[in-house]
């Protein structure tokens, strides 16, 4: 790594100091965009704003199923891609003369749940005592802000980056993972990534994710009148019959022998939710059908395919039981088919975010084996580049009242500052 100059690092870090307003500002224009899963446009052509008032051109890159689908990394889609096109932006230096890397960031969030059970609207960001509330302000619209105002902090210095740096802001992160795939492909490999994601409720770096697959049940039972309803099959009774046999299942993948050393110390790092419901036509009706949506959880030493052959096989013994007798059963499997992931603290791109926070900050980033996941693990599974994931303290993300400390945000901005310029190298502008 190229050593920063004193007083480049002095004027880098002070221009941190002066965007802290901007930075805010950013965010609350890029929070008010509920940019849900197919509703991301807004969401997107902000960045695209962002991007150029950086003095960047952005570029679309869709996420094309006919030319991804074959590839480890895809996920089955739950929505059509079109009109939904990731958005990336290249600085190209003058003279190359330190590594490349790419700073990536989701826009697309996740529902905001009974939005009469907010403080404050969740798409209405607000300010509460030092932190900023609402859908999508944590998971991850600060850390994309953060990082567009670290590259903006070097020009506010006089200085930019004298190795290519990429800028991607994909979709799809909290289902599928097929934007960051697809910008992934598309783009030169750079020698490392850093992505912004949100520490559990502190500043954390993941070192280690565990995997996702995602899964549906429909269940077709036999209607009838409620006067009647021991001669019908009620679909929702069954669907729920079906869900209780993965209890045992998530009790066995989280046996002391089964937890990968990465996550040693987690009581209970494999989880099996059932975070969907939609069945029945009348209350007095024996329900007709009824579709279940589960998300499991994979531990590092076990893949997605395998997790995939254990749904298979436990919905198959679920509904061969007496009481599902004459009900249909069917499985499908989209969004997440992902892989669990590791990422070493040896790596220089860790070492180095470990050293600039130490620095911007005056504390220590924590260790946070993830019990959910990101878009990391494509890079270190399928590209082999080091990729450094670590960002602000954000608390309640997919919960009610979603927020993220400011505090924490500038401190973020001031590392990914002190790594980008000495990652790539500075030159002046």
């Amino acid at each position: 790594m190229i050593k920063l100059d004193p007083g480049a690092r002095r004027a880098i870090l002070e221009s941190c100091d002066a965007l802290q307003g901007e930075t805010l500002d950013w965010l609350f224009r890029l929070v008010r965009h509920p940019s849900t899963l197919g509703k991301e446009q807004g969401a997107l052509a902000e960045m695209e704003r962002l991007y150029r008032h950086l003095g960047l051109e952005p570029r679309r890159i869709p996420t094309v199923p006919e030319t991804l689908s074959s590839h480890p990394g895809w996920s089955p889609p739950l929505v059509d891609y079109a009109g939904r096109d990731n958005v990336v932006a290249v600085h190209t230096p003058r003279e190359k003369r330190g590594r490349s890397l790419t700073l990536q960031g989701h826009v697309d969030v996740v529902p905001e749940g009974a939005a009469d059970m907010w403080a404050t609207p969740p798409y209405e960001p607000a300010i509460r005592d030092g932190r900023v509330y609402g859908r999508g302000a944590g998971d991850m619209k600060a850390g994309i802000v953060s990082y567009c105002m670290a590259f903006e902090a070097l020009r506010r210095a006089g200085l930019q980056p004298a190795a290519e740096l990429q800028m991607h802001a994909v979709i799809e992160e909290e289902c599928t993972g097929n934007g960051a795939l697809a910008c992934m492909a598309a783009m030169p490999k750079t020698d490392a990534v850093i992505i912004p994601e949100p520490g559990p409720g502190l500043d954390g770096y993941y070192t280690a994710e565990v995997g996702v697959v995602w899964a549906w049940v429909t269940v077709s039972g036999r209607p009838a009148h409620v006067r009647d309803m021991q001669a019908g099959v009620n679909a929702i009774e069954a669907a729920n019959a079906i869900a209780s046999a993965f209890k045992s299942y998530e009790a066995e993948q989280n046996r002391g022998e089964r937890i990968h050393a990465a996550f040693r110390g987690l009581n209970h790092p494999v989880n099996v939710n059932f975070g969907t419901v939609e069945g029945g036509e009348w209350n007095s009706s024996v329900a007709t059908r009824c579709r279940i949506g589960m998300r499991v959880g994979v531990m590092l030493g076990n893949t997605a395919r395998q997790v995939k052959a254990d749904i298979e096989r436990l919905v198959a013994e679920a509904a061969a039981q007496d009481s599902l007798r004459g009900a249909k059963v069917e499985l499908a499997f989209r969004g997440f088919m992902a892989d669990p992931c590791e990422f070493p603290k040896d790596t220089e791109i860790a070492q180095l975010a470990f050293r600039s926070y130490a620095e911007a900050t005056g504390s220590t980033l924590r260790d946070y084996p993830a019990t959910g996941l990101t878009d990391g693990r494509h890079f270190v599974l399928y590209q082999d580049t080091p990729c450094a994931v670590f960002g602000p303290d954000a608390v309640d993300i997919h919960g009610i009242d979603e927020n993220v400390g400011i505090e924490s945000i500038h401190g973020i901005t001031r590392t990914l500052a002190l790594s980008l310029a000495e990652w790539c190298g500075v030159e002046r502008i």
